[in-house]
């Protein structure tokens, strides 16, 4: 094992110092980014970040004029947070279920590498409500709501009832708000999951009225190495009845779509997308978008639009000419997991109406990308100008270590930012100072 690990982070420092970035990611944010030419490698660029969490005495790092709290702390692998009307604030705790092929011999080397940058705690896939009793921003309270999960993620509620999405199907559980526990649980529809699971992570969210869960699904696999076979009814959103659990297609060519949210005051969803690896320090952006119904996004033939992708076999120009190009480009590689609007009153007003985007981080790029929480300013009921660095200092400068990486993010009842965050195991609060 030491020695194919030797092996692996071998390869990657020998990409790293072969593959340098061709301009600043900083150059591929917005409606029209910047991209270069894809580059083809026997190693991609990679670059990863060991987590190593923070200090009892550490927080993130926001704005000035901004303050950070930990709201929790111990956690095991916080992944979604859900504030409640009363105050309450569900958390997912999770991890991968590890299902891989290994189909080529770079496999081996991404398995071992990408691995080092998981943190050692072993995730609880679970729901645990936290609660704070005295309002001081700190939770006193832990309850188990959910247990035993199989790698779960998304969360939402609707009435009296919980939804939990795991891998591989989502659940409903009879759950009042205020309480501290959850009734038997029954599987609303299966999911697909494995034998292979490459994105694993199923993000949920209801429709404003409550007549609709939408549910988003990833592709198992980078660019259909795994075959065709295997990405069906995958890289799509889904529609699903949460009564009856029957469901349709509702978007498609969505290689990872997270952070399911309506913008406030509409019946639009948006999403954010990990697109996807191996072709370049600085291809593809991930991107942030409103989702229409019935729209296809590219993956796998084109990216960004019409840009295709010359790996994927066989081509499908008819495909291609249909791809609708995204609203706003977030950056290279940063792996976009959390998304949450701001509107309410507790922000002040260079921060409301847009949106917060919680990025976990770059691991397929030289130098570190991502590992922030950004906000994406709206004007005119769209994605505009440059993104702001809200939530920082997730990777320590001096050794290049993560002590954080940020994934879901929420407006708490007082309208507060909640972020959660995998490898500091907390949950962060950030608030006006004063």
């Amino acid at each position: 094992m030491r020695a194919r690990l030797a092996l692996a982070l071998g390869a990657a420092s020998l990409a790293s110092a072969c593959s340098h970035p061709q301009f600043p990611g900083e150059d591929q944010y917005g409606a029209n980014p910047k991209l270069p030419e894809p580059q083809q490698y026997l190693f991609p660029p990679m670059g990863i970040a060991k987590p190593v969490g923070f200090k009892a005495n550490e927080t993130p790092t926001a704005l000035p004029g901004f303050t950070v709290k930990a709201f929790a702390r111990n956690l095991k692998a916080p992944r979604r947070v859900l504030p409640l009307a009363n105050g309450d604030v569900l958390v997912v705790e999770s991890g991968g279920p590890g299902f891989e092929p290994v189909l080529r011999p770079k496999d081996i080397i991404y398995g071992l590498v990408i691995g080092q940058a998981h943190s050692p705690v072993k995730p609880g896939n679970r729901v645990v409500l936290l609660r704070d009793g005295d309002g001081d921003g700190v939770a006193e309270k832990k309850f188990v709501i959910v247990d035993k999960l199989t790698s779960p993620f998304g969360i939402a509620t609707i009435g009296n009832t919980l939804y939990v999405a795991a891998t591989n199907a989502i659940w409903r559980y009879p759950f009042t708000s205020g309480g501290t526990s959850a009734g038997p649980g029954t599987m609303l529809t299966a999911l697909p999951g494995g034998p292979i699971d490459h994105h694993w992570t199923k993000d949920l969210v209801a429709s404003p009225d409550g007549s609709k869960l939408y549910v988003g699904i990833g592709s198992n696999s980078n660019i259909v190495e795994n075959g065709l076979e295997a990405e069906h009814n995958r890289a799509a959103i889904w529609e699903v009845d949460p009564a009856t659990g029957a469901h349709r297609l509702f978007a498609g060519g969505l290689r990872n779509p997270n952070g399911l949210s309506f913008r406030p005051g509409s019946n639009t969803l948006y999403t954010v997308v990990n697109e996807r690896d191996e072709i370049g320090n600085n291809l593809v952006p991930d991107y942030l978008t409103s989702v229409k119904d019935g729209g296809f996004y590219g993956w796998p033939w084109s990216y960004y639009g019409q840009h295709v992708d010359v790996r994927v076999r066989p081509q499908r120009p008819e495909m291609v000419a249909r791809a609708t190009s995204p609203d706003y480009a977030l950056g290279p590689h940063v792996a976009a997991l959390g998304l949450a609007f701001s509107n309410g009153p507790l922000m002040p007003p260079r921060f409301q109406g847009g949106a917060f985007v919680g990025e976990h981080g770059s691991w397929d790029r030289t130098v570190f990308y991502g590992y922030q929480v950004a906000y994406v300013p709206f004007a005119g009921g769209r994605p505009t100008g440059k993104p702001v660095p809200f939530l920082t200092g997730f990777i320590d400068q001096a050794s290049g270590k993560a002590r954080g990486r940020p994934v879901g993010v929420a407006l708490d009842r007082q309208g507060a930012l909640l972020v959660a965050d995998d490898v500091g195991h907390a949950i962060w609060r950030v608030t006006p100072a004063g």
